[in-house]
């Protein structure tokens, strides 16, 4: 673990952004041939997460870190660093959505839109989506290709309004 932890180091990743998140140890044991269990040894895990700023450091990450030793790699996902500005958008974005469907909605039954009398909002960044387990691989010698994609970011709202 230390050789992963100096090659995410070497990578460029603030060791703020490094933590450990499980760390078990188990015992393993032999089953043969009908005799009762015998010890063989102990299997430990030790798994750390690490947030990468730089996706154009990911790959490089992941290529040292299995190049050090990491035998499995779980869970890559992606997120904003601050979720804030576009969840502020968004609602934004849901509010004038939702009035201008009850505009629509009130002219055609012949009501006007007179105020908001309640809102709920119900709605939240869609979970990042995780790929699948990558067992330790042979490397090639370029860097392991990762593309983070769109992460969209969901917010409704529900809106009552007044109408006469």
């Amino acid at each position: 673990m230390d050789a992963i932890l100096a090659a995410v180091d070497a990578a460029g990743v603030a060791r703020r952004d490094v933590r450990t998140t499980q760390l078990s140890i188990q015992p393993r044991y032999d089953y043969r041939d009908g005799r009762p269990p015998t010890l063989t040894g102990y299997e430990l895990a030790n798994v750390v997460e690490v947030t990468i700023r730089d996706l154009a450091k990911l790959g490089d990450v992941v290529d040292a870190s299995l190049t050090a030793g990491a035998t499995s790699m779980d869970g890559l996902s992606f997120r904003l660093d601050d979720p804030a500005p576009v969840e502020r958008d968004a609602r934004q974005l849901a509010m004038a959505d939702a009035r201008a469907r009850a505009d629509v909605l009130a002219a055609a039954g012949g009501l006007q839109i007179e105020g908001v009398s309640e809102i709920v909002e119900g709605g939240v960044a869609r979970p990042p989506t995780p790929f699948p387990k990558a067992e330790r691989m042979m490397l090639a010698d370029a860097a392991t290709p990762v593309d983070a994609g769109v992460l969209e970011v969901v917010v409704s709202v529900t809106v009552t309004f007044r109408t006469r």
